[in-house]
């Protein structure tokens, strides 16, 4: 378990309702982290309801959108993880596009729970995402989070983490495609991977307070 004391689970339908209770208190309402899952005339004209069905049917469907973090059973923050391929606009991002054919995991957006907020609970976030797609069998793990000096608002650009965080966790810069953006990646080996001192549970375990 990690230093904050939280435990991981992968979104199924069983979890739905604990993500769309964090969701609530989301900054960017009506987004229901489908930003990269959609082109974006679908995730525009989706915004709100459409945004949330869409997910809903995503995670119905059998798509594992990514983790809640619990801490004493109550869903406190959110990472989205998952194959590059599962991102339809990262795919077909002019800025974010891929550089080489290397078979990449992509974590693309981070939420916290308000009571978190400002707390650091980026760190456990990132750890779990990595874990988690190691467990999946991937090699890497690339991000791409912002340069905040670079950034007029960036309270409200960081929902991909910020630079300086993703380098302290061991990642690596291997990119600057943007003023604003850098792609970082985990390259994946099992004496890291040993250090990530978080908990991910099973689909079918009950998280207990």
């Amino acid at each position: 378990m990690n230093k904050e004391h939280l435990v991981f689970k992968p979104v199924t339908i069983n979890e739905w309702p604990d993500m769309q209770a964090l969701f609530e208190d989301c900054p960017f309402r009506g987004c229901w982290c489908m930003y990269w899952r959609r082109r974006r005339t679908e995730f525009d004209k989706g915004m709100g309801e459409g945004n949330l069905r869409a997910m809903q049917q995503a995670i119905e469907s059998g798509t594992v959108p990514g983790l809640l973090a619990y801490r004493d059973g109550k869903p406190v923050g959110w990472v989205s993880v998952g194959s590059r391929e599962d991102f339809t606009a990262l795919e077909r991002s002019r800025v974010l596009k891929r550089f080489d054919d290397q078979p990449v995991w992509s974590i693309v957006c981070f939420l916290a729970a308000k009571s978190e907020r400002g707390k650091g609970i980026l760190p456990s976030l990132i750890r779990g995402a990595v874990k988690y797609a190691a467990s999946k069998g991937a090699s890497i793990v690339e991000a791409y989070p912002l340069i905040p000096e670079e950034s007029r608002n960036p309270r409200m650009s960081s929902y991909m983490g910020m630079l300086s965080t993703f380098k302290k966790l061991g990642f690596q810069e291997v990119a600057r495609p943007s003023r604003m953006r850098a792609v970082v990646r985990f390259f994946i080996q099992d004496s890291k991977i040993q250090n990530l001192d978080c908990q991910i549970l099973p689909k079918d375990t009950e998280v207990v307070s």
